[in-house]
């Protein structure tokens, strides 16, 4: 699972820049590479409207 992020986080709830920076993702532009388990689609789920998300 590919994440990549796409919109700021200024002006985000602390705990959704926390969970951006525990998938690696600190500024726009950033992609990361993570396992497809609950876990990560847990996180996924909380930041979406920051993200673009990529299975492969």
């Amino acid at each position: 699972m590919t994440i990549k992020l796409v919109k700021s986080l200024i002006g985000s709830k602390k705990d959704q820049i926390a969970t951006a920076h525990a998938l690696g993702l600190k500024k726009i532009g950033d992609t990361t590479t993570q396992p497809d388990n609950p876990q990560t689609k847990g996180k996924v789920a909380k930041i979406i409207h920051l993200i673009e998300v990529s299975e492969a």
